[in-house]
């Protein structure tokens, strides 16, 4: 399908830019806390400043028609941004994009009644609409980050590690892999720590002149060609609804809220940007067939990688979504991909009707669904539906003859719960509070 009708608006999803090391444990992939560099915002910012020439340039083909294009409307733009395992390096980049899409305005000024005129300070820079970005924590909100804490995940990333495939890459590599130690300063030089190996390979070729120096010259790209491999089967699944997607199934109800409301015209969005890490676009690349029509992106993106889902009014009315994509600074510019076994444009009901079955919804599925029933919320929901359950036994039915009355009473139980604790304070079913790309949570408590 193909259309060059109106474009209603975008969403956007990046990976952050540059950053200091970073490890994650390779079975779990918990994190440790890293920075990001000047360059990281500098790609950033970038990055912000191509989306803004492509789309709130009135001279463009791609302009948004009806968006603010001087002055940012909070009404018109979401920004929401990972703040787990990386942290700060997501939302400073968020912080930093968001500074290249509505860079410095000099225009913004004020009359007093004194008959004075005040600018805002630094050229514009702080012009009092700064927008602002959800902090997405992960114990609050599994949107972001699906994968963490989660049981299934864990298993089925051990199963691919003892999986005859694994045996026989970790073979074919053994030589390549032998010849890392010297470079790596004493980390493990394994297939299974393969992404820390990789990454540490290239934080040193970026900001270490004597290891850039002394490393093969082939060695940095046959080491992303195995960590590509090692990360896109961890994080894909080859059923669309299986748990090594996970990372794309709990994103995937923002992405399509995103289409929602900037299909509705009635609703002013116009743009929503989303800030994580990698992990995401493995899985969304994966379920969404882009990876399959376009064999090249079966593997992480690179820093200041983004995909943009342009949202456009076809021929005939109905909206339909086109996939764009540029992987960091290795591309000059955007380049739309075919996606969802089509070519060009695909409708926005074929997406949703593709996709829908396996996204996860709330946070009691992904604890159903991940087999936790302590963190990220999950302790709190298992405790309150049994008080729920406990108070609604009628008198001398014991608890075990209570699980004779079906899961359709124990999902009403659920909703109720759900509710409940909603009220409470204990589970957010709408936005959290949305901070100035400065602010961090850490920083309301000081």
């Amino acid at each position: 399908m193909s259309s060059e009708g109106d474009l209603l608006g975008v969403v956007v999803m990046t990976r952050h830019g540059d950053r200091q090391g970073f490890y994650q444990d390779p079975k779990t992939y918990t994190p440790t806390l890293t920075t990001v560099t000047p360059l990281g915002t500098q790609q950033e910012f970038q990055l912000g400043q191509l989306l803004r020439n492509l789309y709130l340039d009135p001279s463009s083909s791609s302009f948004i028609k009806g968006i603010n294009y001087t002055l940012a409307d909070q009404t018109q733009i979401l920004a929401r941004a990972d703040a787990g395992g990386e942290a700060g390096v997501i939302l400073d980049s968020a912080a930093s994009l968001l500074q290249g899409l509505f860079p410095a305005n000099e225009n913004y000024t004020t009359s007093l009644a004194n008959g004075t005129t005040v600018a805002s300070p630094l050229g514009g820079i702080v012009d009092g609409r700064s927008l602002p970005v959800e902090s997405v924590e992960p114990d609050n909100d599994i949107s972001l980050e699906g994968w963490t804490s989660c049981g299934a995940f864990n298993d089925a990333t051990n199963n691919f590690y003892n999986s005859a495939e694994f045996r026989t890459r970790g073979t074919e590599a053994a030589d390549f892999l032998g010849q890392l130690p010297k470079y790596l300063d004493g980390r493990p030089v394994t297939l299974e720590n393969m992404w820390n190996v990789f990454d540490f390979m290239l934080v040193q070729s970026i900001h270490n002149k004597a290891f850039k120096d002394a490393l093969p010259e082939t060695f940095l790209e046959q080491g992303r060609a195995l960590a590509n491999w090692h990360e896109y089967n961890v994080f894909t699944s080859s059923e669309i609804d299986g748990v090594g997607n996970i990372a794309g199934r709990t994103i995937l109800p923002s992405v399509m809220e995103g289409f929602a409301r900037i299909a509705n015209e009635t609703d002013p969005l116009k743009i929503m940007y989303m800030a994580t890490s990698y992990k995401p676009f493995l899985s969304l690349f994966n379920m969404t067939g882009v990876a399959s029509a376009n064999p090249e992106l079966a593997g992480f993106v690179n820093y200041a990688g983004a995909v943009v889902w342009e949202v456009r009014k076809s021929s005939d009315g109905g909206p339909v979504l086109r996939f764009n994509f540029k992987n960091g600074t290795a591309d000059n510019s955007f380049k739309q991909y075919n996606f969802m076994d089509s070519t060009g444009d695909v409708s926005l009901a074929t997406f949703v009707n593709h996709v829908a079955p396996a996204t996860i919804n709330s946070t009691a599925t992904w604890c159903g669904i991940c087999g936790n029933v302590q963190d990220r919320g999950c302790g709190a929901l298992v405790q309150a539906e049994n008080v729920g359950r406990m108070k609604a036994l009628p008198a001398g039915l014991s608890v075990a003859d209570a699980g004779a009355l079906g899961a359709g009473v124990a999902l009403a139980f659920s909703l109720c719960v759900i509710s409940l604790l909603a009220c409470l304070g204990f589970v957010s079913l709408g936005r959290r509070q949305k901070y100035p790309p400065s602010v961090r949570n850490s920083d309301l408590v000081k």
